[in-house]
């Protein structure tokens, strides 16, 4: 088992890789003294996982509260949330009870954000079950709802108190989910980390077949990088940003296209090659980074086209993005393979040629 430490001070947490870890009470009974906790799953998770967890803790004494939502992108919004409120206060949860997230990235968001909320904060467990939200959404604190008009646009950063990312739940993740993960994994190579990218063009097919060492090495690669920026910027006001590499793009897919329909590591994947045309066509981005990049994501077997909105819906979508400044969308751009800075006021004549260059009609 690796363990890796988010350093915020006081609310410093731990982060455990490793197989086999749903068994392995002793990592989540000092997080739990009361012995009670709320487990927050979906329909698609709990026949798999609730039963072992919840074995594993009763034997300490544990007992547990079971809140299973429905499995989805598209659910993640007000009135699903409003489910797990109901059963806590049902339940007369209190101040100390946990909530624990047992699931992807849409469970983990959401039950982080209603632990943020409910009584005003109760502690946060993340059982991160898909490699996008082991390697990603499970760490850093960055909790929340999507909105019909904008995808996480309503939530509050609140960092759990541990995470533990299981390898062996990955066994049943399914090809697409796993190749989603992925486009995470490339991100952090992208932004910070030359070798680690390098590593990726060796490493891609043994990652895709799901082979124990080289998963565990992508996870705890990406979760090093992902803890570092958090702790030099938890509130993103600097370089917490660049984790948003094609993401601005990104979030208008998957806005633009329905929440659920693609995929938010595939709308990542698309965004980022955009992102990357975007790059070159401002002189930063040579023309043989980007074709590695676009290889490699290719070669993971992810979108590297974007889906065929208008040029006037994207601009319309991404002007809601959260990065947006006096009106201006700020983007996250590469100046070469392993260093992204964070760009405003790009000329709209070139963005419209990345968008049309990309998929998008004008």
């Amino acid at each position: 088992m690796q363990t890796l430490t988010v350093g915020l001070t006081e609310r410093s947490y731990p982060i455990y890789i490793g197989s086999n870890l749903l068994g392995c009470a002793e990592l989540l009974l000092p997080h739990l003294p009361h012995k009670k906790a709320a487990v927050v799953t979906n329909t698609t998770v709990a026949p798999l996982y609730l039963d072992p967890l919840r074995a594993t803790l009763q034997a300490h004494g544990v007992s547990i509260i079971p809140i299973i939502l429905p499995d989805g992108e598209q659910h993640k919004n007000a009135e699903t949330l409003g489910l797990i409120y109901d059963a806590l206060l049902s339940h007369r949860c209190e101040r100390n009870t946990p909530l624990i997230a047992l699931g992807g990235g849409v469970i983990g968001d959401m039950t982080g954000y209603a632990a943020a909320t409910y009584l005003r904060g109760v502690p946060f467990i993340q059982i991160p079950t898909t490699l996008l939200a082991q390697v990603d959404s499970s760490v850093g604190g960055k909790t929340g709802i999507n909105h019909p008009l904008g995808k996480n646009m309503i939530g509050a950063f609140y960092q759990p108190q541990v995470v533990l990312a299981d390898i062996t739940t990955l066994n049943t993740l399914s090809d697409q989910e796993l190749r989603a993960g992925i486009a995470e994994v490339i991100k952090y190579g992208l932004i910070r980390d030359l070798s680690f990218f390098e590593w990726l063009e060796q490493n891609m097919e043994k990652l895709l077949a799901r082979d124990a060492d080289t998963l565990k090495y992508a996870i705890t690669r990406s979760c090093q990088n992902k803890a570092e920026v958090v702790a030099a910027d938890e509130r993103e006001n600097g370089e917490r940003a660049l984790l948003n590499l094609g993401h601005t793009f990104g979030h208008a897919i998957e806005t633009g296209m329905g929440y659920g329909t693609w995929l938010h590591g595939e709308a990542v994947a698309a965004g980022t090659i955009m992102a990357a045309d975007l790059s070159c066509r401002l002189g930063w981005l040579s023309k043989e980074d980007a074709d590695r990049i676009h290889s490699l994501f290719q070669r993971a077997g992810l979108p590297v086209v974007a889906p065929a909105l208008s040029v006037e819906k994207y601009l319309q979508l991404m002007e809601l993005d959260k990065k947006v400044v006096g009106g201006k969308i700020r983007f996250v751009l590469l100046k070469s393979i392993g260093c992204a800075v964070i760009s405003g006021g790009v000329e709209p004549e070139l963005l419209r040629q990345t968008l049309v260059a990309n998929g998008a009609h004008d």
